[in-house]
């Protein structure tokens, strides 16, 4: 299995060392607070910004539950080295001037929650505003890209100095490039090979580069989230699909795929009830349809089109008439399909529909 996140990058993946220069010389010129966002698991980074931060007088504060938590173990266990005097919290940034703090914080991928993202909109303790100096020491992971833009032009609305990617080397991928993923074919000449992290392209993609490789047609596995891969000594195949993907929880445990297309619906399209008055005794209608609508239209600006569907309501109620009482479930789904289609042709909308039959 081989990491295809770069299989469209050609060459080599730079070195981590080169971005050094890039945070010395920002961290020279900076006359105000620098803010780096970046991956929580990249310690390296981390320790880069970190000695570069001290070597030039400023104190370190981390912000960011993952980033925390990565920071402690990291240097319990000795692979991050920061002087302990060095590290202040949040609120004890007021005792420094701004050219002497230095925050690292999550948020490089404009995370809703995370500390960049709040900072940016004025939902955290330290705010960014003019004359601090914001790095972005990442790139936008694909399907990112409008969370990271979004929370770029809110730091710049409040002023702040942004640099990221696309303007200076202030970040390097931590994955291997094309040649890179060839080199590894080289050395282990795989006999089975599944790619795997990256869109479905780069699946693809990375398994074409194994096929170039040597690596046989039917011993590639393009899989998708859920596939089983059975391999042997003689053979590899796929053998099955479990179930996969995000699961829902609700306050009550995890919720049914058919509870999530109800809410879904009613959040896009509405509800409406349809309450139909019966005889007991012969299936005639004694009322007029009574209509109800949620989140679909407001009814007292939608008259002809409540009074259309009472009409259609009235022709297809008069199928309970003389109907046996067994077949009253077979009407009532014929009622709801009717008028979906009824409502969709008019309002190009699919609200949910509840009809309730009460029998008098």
């Amino acid at each position: 299995m081989s990491d295809s996140t770069n299989i469209e990058s050609p060459g080599h993946t730079q070195s981590e060392k080169e971005i050094g220069k890039t945070f010395e010389y920002y961290f020279d010129v900076a006359e105000g607070r620098i803010i780096v966002a970046s991956f929580a698991s990249n310690v390296y980074r981390i320790q880069q910004v970190a000695d570069v931060a001290v070597s030039h007088g400023r104190v370190l504060c981390f912000q960011g539950r993952s980033m925390e938590q990565v920071v402690q173990i990291a240097m319990r266990l000795g692979y991050l080295k920061i002087p302990p005097e060095s590290i202040v919290k949040v609120d004890q940034l007021k005792r420094y001037r701004d050219d002497q703090v230095c925050v690292i914080t999550t948020g490089s991928q404009g995370e809703p929650m995370s500390g960049l993202f709040r900072m940016a909109t004025a939902t955290h303790r330290l705010n960014i505003g003019k004359g601090d100096t914001v790095i972005i020491s990442a790139s936008a992971i694909p399907g990112n890209e409008r969370g990271v833009s979004r929370v770029i032009n809110q730091l710049y609305q409040k002023g702040a100095q942004v640099i990221y990617n696309r303007m200076a080397d202030v970040h390097v991928s931590g994955h291997a490039c094309r040649e890179e993923l060839r080199l590894m074919m080289e050395l282990t000449k795989p006999k089975y090979f599944i790619p795997v992290h990256g869109e479905y392209r780069h699946l693809v993609m990375h398994g074409k580069l194994a096929q170039e490789m040597g690596v046989l047609p039917e011993n590639t596995f393009v899989a998708d989230t859920g596939d089983v891969i059975e391999l042997t000594q003689r053979s590899g195949k796929k053998v099955a699909t479990v179930t996969s993907g995000s699961v829902m929880v609700d306050g009550i445990g995890d919720i049914d795929d058919v509870v999530l297309k109800d809410r879904k619906t009613l959040s896009q399209d509405g509800l409406v009830v349809v309450v139909l008055t019966l005889d007991s005794e012969n299936g005639r209608m004694l009322t007029a349809p009574e209509i109800i609508s949620r989140g679909f239209v407001y009814m007292r600006d939608s008259e002809e089109l409540i009074a259309d569907t009472k009409a259609l309501l009235i022709k297809e109620t008069r199928k309970f008439e003389g109907a046996d009482r067994s077949d009253y479930a077979n009407i009532k789904s014929g009622i709801r399909n009717s008028l979906k289609s009824f409502l969709k042709n008019r309002t190009k909308r699919t609200p949910m529909i509840l009809p309730i039959i009460i029998e008098l």
